[in-house]
């Protein structure tokens, strides 16, 4: 008998650990080298079967815009598939909007991976990555299931192993607008590209012997976005008054820093401290990464 419902489907945000621009395509897109690092920071989506070909969304925590990138998911797997069945999905969201954690895109990754589930079309990881691309450059990223090394236009990806860490991450009100970031013209296009062989030297060397994962790199977009939205600036200042150090992450408004492991009770205190001077408005957590994404499984039929 057919499942007719899957609860509890999770969709985990990420971190970019360094966002390097090494140069621009003719067409205008920027080409980039990251490593997108899953946490446990999750959406909770539920998906319940229809027969009547209808797919509606459901809030259950903060009001999404009325096409969010799940529907649009649910929709362009429906009409290539040619189904008839539909669904009803329901969201808890808890991944910030506008925070650079890819939290739209993991929604819709998940969903693809639901329903290829849920409608019994057993589609392989191949058939849907180029669906996912379809969205947006990140779902490829959760679809794959795996941390990755990431190069082109976000569209080449790697798996890599990252050591378990703990991460603070602060994520001011309101929204960074990504296309004022790629557009001004003190953006620093012309990084130097790092290797795959050298990142996986440090994050090895930082397993074996400590220090942390973002001595790595840098993220190129943050001086510009500082500008534009003084709010990066304060979070950042924050988080390296508290631990030494700062990046944002992707092309949004959060920050995170890394804990040290020797440190981690008495950085733990001082970060809970000084969240709580923090407007009321922001958001603050704590953070560990994921060895791989918890539907991992799903994406191998």
């Amino acid at each position: 008998m057919s499942a007719r419902a899957l609860f509890d489907v999770v969709a985990p945000a990420k971190l970019n650990l360094f966002l390097h621009i090494t140069g621009q395509r003719p067409d205008g897109y920027h080409l980039l080298q990251s490593v997108f690092m899953l946490i446990d920071w999750c959406d909770t989506l539920h998906f319940e079967r229809r027969t009547d070909g209808h797919i509606n969304r459901h809030d259950l925590t903060a009001a999404l815009p009325p096409d969010d990138l799940c529907l649009r998911a649910a929709r362009l797997l429906q009409a290539e598939a040619a189904t008839a069945s539909g669904v009803d999905i329901s969201i808890a969201k808890h991944v910030p909007w506008g925070a650079g954690m890819g939290g739209g895109s993991s929604d819709a990754a998940s969903t693809l991976l639901a329903l290829n589930q849920l409608w019994e079309l057993h589609w392989p990881l191949s058939r849907l990555l180029p669906l996912g691309l379809r969205l947006g450059a990140d779902v490829p990223f959760f679809l794959g299931g795996q941390n990755a090394w990431v190069e082109g236009i976000g569209e080449k990806l790697t798996p890599v192993a990252l050591p378990l860490r703990r991460f603070a991450v602060v994520k001011p009100a309101g929204a960074l607008e990504t296309c004022v970031v790629f557009a001004d013209a003190d953006l620093a296009r012309n990084t130097h590209a790092d290797t795959l062989e050298g990142f996986s030297a440090h994050s090895k060397k930082t397993e074996l012997w400590g220090g942390r994962l973002l001595e790595f790199g840098r993220n190129d977009l943050q001086p510009v976005a500082q500008k534009h939205c003084r709010e990066v600036g304060q979070a950042a200042q924050l988080l390296k008054s508290t631990f030494g150090h700062s990046r944002m992450t992707g092309s949004g408004n959060a920050v995170f820093a890394e804990f040290g492991e020797k440190n981690y009770e008495l950085e733990t205190s001082a970060f809970l401290a000084a969240a709580t001077l923090l407007p009321d408005t922001w958001v603050t957590r704590v953070c560990s990464n994921l060895p791989h994404h918890p539907l991992s499984n799903w994406s191998l039929v």
